[in-house]
C-alpha cells in the first residue's frame, strides 16, 4: 500500500490489560471519518477524506496512488487541479521560439480555447471534452485548416502538462478525437505575365520588390529588410541575414523565419534591377530594435523605404499598393467604392516566392537547392509543397521513349519492328 489510513472516529488504547482496544475520539460522528494518507515522489504528504462506510473506497483510493506511482504516471491531485488556462499562460510564457509565435498562440489560445475549456481542471480532462470543444470550433472557425493549428496548440500545452506531472495523457492524442484536416491547398504559380502586370502597376519605388521575391525567392519581410551591404553585384550573390519584422505593432530586425540565415545566387537581370532602384531611390538608414520591441538597437541602410522616408510599414504597403496593383493585372476583382480590398491571402507577396520555385523545377533545380534558396528547414517541406510542380515522370517517360524511337528509325528494326512486337 502507498501509504495508510486514518480513523479519526476511533482511537486505539491499551486496557488494563494491557490489550490494545479501540476508543471513540472527540471527532466521533462529525466530519468525513477516514483520512488516506501517503507520501508523494517529492517527498510530502498527501491525503484524501473519506465518509463513514467509505473504507473500500479509500483502499481503493490508495491502491491507484500506488499503481501511478509504480507506473510513472502519477499525478498529484492538488497540481491536476490547476486549470487549463492558469497552466497554459504559463506555458505561453516559456514557450521556446521566436516572439511571434508565443504571440500567435497566446492569440490562438485566448480566443478559441479558454472561451471553451479554460476553466476546466487539468485533472478532468477526457477525449469527450476535446471532441466537444473540436465540434464548437466548427460554427466559429470555418477554415479546417486553421481548426487543426488551433487544436495543435492546445495538444502541445497538454502534453506539457503530461511532462510536468500535471496530466496522465494528454486528450488530444486519444484514437476518438480526430484532428481537423490540414487541407492545404495546392500552390498555383503566378504566370510571368501575372508577375510583370503586378510589378508595372506598382509605384517606381515598389516595382524592385517584386525582382527581390520573384528572382530571388524572398519573403514580404526579407524584401523590405534588405540592406544594401547583403548585395554582392559583383559575386552575384545575395545574403538573406534579417528581416523587418512587426510585433506587437512595433517594428525591428530579427532573423529570418527560423532563423535560417542563408545566400541565394542573385540573377543579373535582379540585380541590375536592384542597382537602379538603387540609383533613383537612395537607400536610407533606419534603426529598430533587434529581435523584440525593448532590443538593442540596430542600424540597418535599406533598400527600400517608404514614402515618408522611413521603413515600409507592411500593412500600408498591401492595403494601398499592393492590392490595387493586383486589382490593376486583373488578379483580384477592383474594390467597391467606399469598400475596402477583400481579403486575398493566396496573392500577398509570397505568390512570388511560390513564383520563384516554380521557375527553378521547371528548370531543373533541385529540391534541395530549392529548399536551400526559399530558407526552409527541412527539404521534406520544400518537396511536399512544390512536388506537383515537378515535371512529371510521364513527360519525361514519353520524351525518352521518343528519344529512342527516333534514334533507331535509320534500322531496319526500328519503329516498325517495335510496333509489331
Amino acid at each position: 500500500m502507498a501509504g495508510h489510513i486514518q480513523d479519526r472516529w476511533y482511537k486505539t488504547e491499551t486496557d488494563a490489560n494491557g490489550k490494545p482496544v479501540k476508543a471513540k475520539t472527540d471527532r466521533h460522528g462529525t466530519g468525513l471519518r477516514y483520512r488516506a494518507r501517503y507520501v508523494g515522489p517529492d517527498g510530502t504528504e498527501k491525503s484524501k477524506s473519506f465518509r463513514d462506510k467509505e473504507l473500500r473506497l479509500a483502499k481503493q483510493w490508495l491502491a491507484h496512488i500506488e499503481a501511478d506511482m509504480s507506473r510513472g504516471q502519477y499525478v498529484d491531485p492538488r497540481a491536476s487541479r490547476t486549470t487549463f488556462r492558469q497552466y497554459a499562460e504559463r506555458w505561453v510564457q516559456t514557450h521556446t521560439g521566436e516572439i511571434n509565435s508565443r504571440e500567435a498562440a497566446e492569440r490562438r489560445l485566448r480566443l478559441h480555447a479558454y472561451p471553451h475549456i479554460g476553466s476546466r481542471p487539468l485533472g478532468s480532462f477526457k477525449p469527450e471534452h476535446i471532441r466537444a470543444w473540436i465540434a464548437a470550433l466548427e460554427a466559429t472557425v470555418p477554415a479546417e485548416s486553421h481548426r487543426r493549428i488551433i487544436v495543435g496548440t492546445v495538444s502541445a500545452a497538454l502534453s506539457a502538462a503530461v511532462d510536468d506531472g500535471l496530466l496522465s495523457k494528454n486528450p488530444c492524442r486519444a484514437r476518438t478525437v480526430q484532428l481537423p484536416k490540414a487541407g492545404k491547398p495546392r500552390v498555383v504559380p503566378w504566370t510571368a505575365e501575372q508577375v510583370f502586370g503586378v510589378r508595372a502597376a506598382l509605384p517606381r519605388r515598389y516595382q524592385a520588390a517584386v525582382d527581390a521575391g520573384a528572382g530571388c525567392g524572398l519573403r514580404q519581410g526579407e524584401i523590405f529588410g534588405l540592406a544594401i551591404d547583403e548585395l554582392d553585384f559583383g559575386g552575384g550573390w545575395l545574403a538573406v541575414g534579417h528581416q523587418l519584422k512587426r510585433i506587437r505593432g512595433k517594428y525591428v530586425f530579427a532573423l529570418p523565419k527560423g532563423g535560417k540565415v542563408r545566400d541565394v545566387p542573385l540573377p543579373k537581370a535582379v540585380a541590375t534591377a536592384l542597382r537602379a532602384h538603387a540609383e533613383e531611390c537612395e537607400p536610407i538608414d533606419v534603426t529598430l530594435p533587434w529581435r523584440t520591441p525593448d532590443g538593442p538597437l540596430m542600424t540597418k541602410r535599406l533598400i527600400f523605404s517608404g514614402a515618408e522616408g522611413d521603413h515600409v510599414r507592411v500593412s500600408h504597403f498591401n492595403d494601398h499598393y499592393w492590392k490595387p496593383a493586383l486589382a490593376a493585372a486583373g488578379i483580384i476583382p477592383e474594390a467597391k467604392p467606399g469598400e475596402r480590398y477583400a481579403s486575398a491571402r493566396e496573392h500577398g507577396m509570397h505568390a512570388l516566392r511560390h513564383f520563384y520555385a516554380s521557375v527553378l523545377l521547371d528548370a531543373g533545380e533541385s529540391i534541395r537547392a530549392l529548399s536551400q534558396y526559399l530558407g526552409h528547414s527541412d527539404p521534406g517541406f520544400t518537396l511536399r509543397t512544390y512536388t506537383h510542380l515537378m515535371p512529371s515522370s510521364e513527360g519525361r517517360t514519353r520524351k525518352a521513349v521518343d528519344s529512342l524511337y527516333l534514334a533507331s528509325s535509320t534500322h531496319d528494326h526500328g519503329p516498325g519492328t517495335a510496333q509489331a512486337a
